[in-house]
């Protein structure tokens, strides 16, 4: 615990200006974040007597070990910055609001020649129009299902309206009348994209002018005695009724708005937002956070408010947000919020009327979240501590291991041998830690080498970074880059698990024993009998079947093996499609790729003479050289036998001749978690991959 006077600014160097201050923690991580009209009086808050300062301040300012600032020209720029830096540096002590689901949104993909109507999750993307949230995927397909009788848009996929537009047959809703099929030219690019600005328009609320527009051709068509169009408009407007009336009217006025609640005790808080749109409630959303700082319900309206709008631009920022509290600097949050929308935005807090009578609906709302989330992470959180603290008193340890990290080793039959290393911290999973390595001290199949060359290889990392910063010498830490993210490998665990019994703990015992590394526990969890064993003991550590310790240790066992397996079959896919073109240096895959379809195949490139691979465009005689010398060293492979004649096949070797690159670097953070497809049936893979 740090004391706040040993790296309290002297007097007169903090700026009275506004800005935005980082406090750091003596790893250099971010821990906390905030901004302030004027830095030098919000700082000298920090630095008064402890006794004075609200609990979760205290905890902060004894944590931190430093403090730096920026100064900025407004309060809305220091706004902007805040709301970055929290993205980028996701601090400990700030506020952050968990949301339980990404919801979906109606989305039209305005920026593609034939928009797209599609439910979209996720971050949103430039030049598609987005409406919602919606609670449920299934309420957005109902309207669309709705709405494609009166503005048949494109629905399918890319795969779909190529394969139609190949054939010139299009897809069952085009035949249906649900879709104006773009795939067959029935209609152009340009009545396509005013169909889909239409369908925007109702989407948006502008929905009485079009029905009154329809009603009117339907009136005129009956008039006409065109009977069959009239009663085709009449159903059109039936339908479009029937899908407003998914969205009840709760502002009369037609009003664009959204309106958020809390509901808050000491500990935490949860947010729930109404989407007002045309005067319906378009969707709702909600969040929870822990208040981790000392917050008014000002702050956690200005916190939502960051986290609402900070990503959105133009109509998704609404002309007026309502909310229960103000923030404590109400203009800055205003401006820059109408910088956002383009125009000015109200933020105010509703007084009577409707309005007010539906912000207690939003509130209502809200004290549901928060109970249902409470009753949900009792749980969770009582599950998760019994589980860590039967594992400390069955492997005797001080403390709960709120570090794991547990190691596997896979390989084929010996070849392609590779380990991976997952963390989890608190009882869940930490993918942003997790590695992988390749093993390359020695060749052949010995797991136990294996475990003792990555725990060395992982510790010695470790022991370099502490040396590197000096933190052994002079009691200085440096854990993370100047920038406040962490440094690979740079936190040790408190719990070392391992995918075997007594080989594999004794290997990893060893490994650190050599590294001079006495405070890490070790275990490893034999998959036979599921037995928990420890160094130095003959007789293993059983756990009760339904002990929520083993189940952690099973869960964190099973991730290691599924991380190692998907690493060592996309090593071997790689080896499978590997090139001779792959040790040309300097040669890249658009380089590979014209090669191959110049020539056709690497027999008919390796037969080719210098001045016939230099016609190629962007191959020069260097190079081309470079690749004669290649192919002349690769052995090539063995030709194609047909099995039923014993005739030799003519190689037809494509494009995948050259379709991968070198292989990863022996150490690599975790990546994609699919797992490639290699030869061999299902059944031959299970019993040969370890």
């Amino acid at each position: 615990m740090a004391d706040p006077s040993s790296y309290r600014p002297k007097p007169g160097q903090i700026p009275d200006s506004p800005g935005v201050y980082k406090f750091r923690d003596e790893h250099r991580r971010v821990i906390y974040v905030g901004k302030a009209k004027s830095l030098r009086q919000r700082l000298a808050s920090y630095f008064q007597d402890l006794s004075g300062l609200h609990p979760r301040t205290r905890t902060m300012v004894t944590t931190a070990a430093s403090v730096e600032w920026t100064v900025v020209s407004t309060e809305v720029e220091a706004l902007q910055l805040e709301y970055s830096w929290i993205k980028e540096f996701d601090p400990r002590f700030n506020v952050k609001y968990r949301d339980d689901k990404s919801y979906p949104y109606l989305a039209v993909t305005m920026n593609e020649q034939f928009p797209r109507v599609q439910v979209m999750r996720g971050q949103k993307k430039k030049g598609v129009r987005y409406f919602g949230p919606y609670g449920h995927a299934w309420a957005i397909r109902d309207t669309v299902d709705l709405l494609l009788r009166v503005f048949p848009v494109r629905t399918c996929s890319a795969g779909v309206f190529k394969n139609a537009a190949r054939t010139g047959r299009p897809c069952l809703l085009g035949y249906i009348g649900k879709c104006s099929a773009p795939c067959v030219e029935r209609v152009s690019s340009e009545e396509h994209r005013e169909l889909a600005e239409e369908f925007c328009d109702f989407m948006a609320g502008r929905t009485g002018t079009y029905i009154r527009r329809l009603e009117s051709r339907m009136t005129d068509a009956a008039e006409e005695m065109e009977y069959e169009r009239a009663a085709r408009l009449r159903d059109d407007i039936e339908a479009l009724k029937k899908a407003m009336e998914k969205s009840a009217v709760v502002l009369a006025d037609a009003t664009d708005a959204d309106l958020i609640a809390l509901a808050e005790d000491e500990l935490e808080a949860a947010v729930q937002i109404f989407h007002v749109r045309g005067g319906r409630v378009r969707g709702q959303r909600g969040w929870v956070t822990d208040k981790v700082e000392a917050v008014t319900t000002g702050d956690l309206v200005e916190h939502a408010l960051q986290q609402l709008y900070g990503e959105e631009t133009g109509d998704s920022v609404p002309k007026e947000v309502l909310v229960p509290a103000l923030p404590e600097l109400v203009e800055p949050v205003q401006e820059w919020l109408a910088e956002r929308r383009g125009s000015n935005v109200s933020l105010r807090i509703p007084q009577r009327g409707d309005k007010k009578a539906l912000m207690e609906t939003v509130q209502r709302n809200a004290l549901q979240a928060l109970g249902l989330h409470k009753t949900k992470r009792a749980s969770d959180l009582t599950t998760r501590s019994r589980a860590l603290e039967e594992i400390a008193e069955a492997l005797d340890l001080d403390s709960a291991p709120l570090r794991i990290e547990c190691y596997d080793i896979s390989h084929l039959q010996g070849d392609d041998v590779v380990a991976s290393m997952v963390v989890f911290e608190d009882g869940l999973a930490r993918k942003s830690e997790y590695r992988r390595f390749q093993i390359k001290g020695f060749e052949g199949q010995d797991d136990v080498r294996s475990m003792h060359e990555v725990i060395t290889r992982r510790f010695r990392r470790y022991i370099a970074e502490k040396e590197k910063t000096g933190e052994w010498a002079d009691g200085e830490t440096g854990l993370t880059e100047e920038d406040g993210r962490p440094k690979r490998f740079a936190y040790p665990p408190q719990l070392v698990v391992v995918d075997g019994g007594q080989p594999q703990v004794a290997a990893a015992k060893r490994a650190l024993d050599e590294l001079g590394i006495d405070d890490i526990a070790v275990c490893g969890l034999a998959k036979r009998l599921e037995e928990v064993w420890v160094p130095g003991e003959d007789d293993p550590v059983v756990l009760p079947r339904t002990s929520e310790g083993l189940y952690l240790l099973q869960r964190v066992r099973d991730e290691a093996h599924r991380f190692a397996i998907t690493y060592q079959r996309a090593k071997r896919a790689r080896r499978f499609r590997a090139s001779p073109l792959d040790d040309v240096p300097g040669l890249g895959e658009t380089r590979k790729q014209a090669l191959i379809k110049h020539f056709g195949s690497v027999k008919k490139l390796r037969s080719a003479t210098i001045d016939q691979i230099c016609e190629v465009p962007g191959i020069g005689r260097k190079t081309a050289e470079a690749i004669t010398v290649a192919l002349a060293q690769a052995a090539p492979a063995a030709p194609a036998v047909n099995t039923a004649t014993g005739e030799i096949m003519e190689d037809t070797t494509d494009t995948t001749d050259a379709a991968d690159t070198t292989d990863a670097e022996s150490e690599t953070t975790a990546g994609s978690t699919g797992e490639p497809v290699s030869a061999g049936s299902s059944d031959e893979r299970r019993g040969q991959e370890r």
